[in-house]
């Protein structure tokens, strides 16, 4: 445990909330994108770009009555977790998230763990339960509601741990 005051967690043993996608979808493309370096653009990944250059963009608006923050910065010193949320909407000042998605299908569990590790660190960041968030897909232009149930809260910090893990430099003691 690290000193108060004093960061948690080293910069290196910090795990992109991204990674956590990529490494339960596939553990070796997790590798090859977060330790290799190694991306191939493919249509589905150009589309997925096209799509975040507009969600990444940062802003704080009121719209309908809800405010709406895009590219919030996240974290969560407990998990050593860090990223970006695409839109964290407040209905009713609880935060929200919605993940952006470029495709047009339902979601899949290595989704939903993005999203959910967002909750964690929207929770420690603001300090309030955030039981629900969304997936939105550009595809087919629907919102898809995902609750965060114990199964998958727990999902998140055995996740973290493996990719940690496969991250960590050789012969750390990790």
């Amino acid at each position: 445990m690290a000193p108060a005051g004093e960061p948690r967690w080293r910069d290196d043993e910090l795990v992109m909330i991204s990674a956590l996608e990529h490494w339960s979808y596939c553990p070796r493309q997790c590798g090859l994108i977060h330790l290799e370096s190694t991306y191939d653009e493919n249509l589905f990944t150009l589309r997925g770009q096209r799509l975040h250059r507009n969600v990444d963009l940062p802003g704080d608006a009121q719209e309908e009555g809800v405010r709406r923050v895009r590219a919030l910065p996240l974290f969560c010193d407990a998990l050593g977790l860090t990223g970006r949320a695409d839109l964290v909407e407040f209905p009713e000042g609880i935060p929200y998230p919605v993940e952006y998605k470029s495709g047009s299908r339902r979601p899949h569990s290595h989704e939903a763990l993005q999203l959910c590790a967002q909750a964690l660190c929207l929770e420690e960041m603001f300090g309030q339960a955030v039981p629900a968030g969304a997936i939105y897909f550009h595809g087919s232009r629907k919102r898809v509601a995902v609750a965060f149930d114990a199964a998958l809260r727990e999902q998140v910090p055995e996740s973290v741990a493996a990719v940690r893990e496969m991250l960590a430099p050789l012969g750390s003691g990790s």
